[in-house]
């Protein structure tokens, strides 16, 4: 039998963080997703201005979460 291969138990330091902002990468979809549904949870069937803004807000900051974890990637 051949003895295991001998791996570090810790991953590097940057190699751990990239690997966490692909995982942010990921789960951005979902979370957008998830967002975007939460008003139609609260069963008001009426689109008001304040549901509209609601939108847009979510959809700006994805893009802007999206850019933040791009510059760091």
């Amino acid at each position: 039998m051949k003895p295991p291969a001998t791996q570090p138990l810790f991953l590097e330091r940057a190699s751990y963080r990239q690997r966490r902002l692909r995982d942010a990468v990921r789960m951005l979809p979902l979370l957008g997703g998830i967002l975007m549904l939460l008003p139609l949870l609260g069963g008001e069937e009426t689109f008001t201005s304040s549901l509209g803004i609601y939108f847009f807000g979510v959809w700006l900051l994805l893009i802007v979460i999206s850019a933040l974890i791009a510059a760091r990637m």
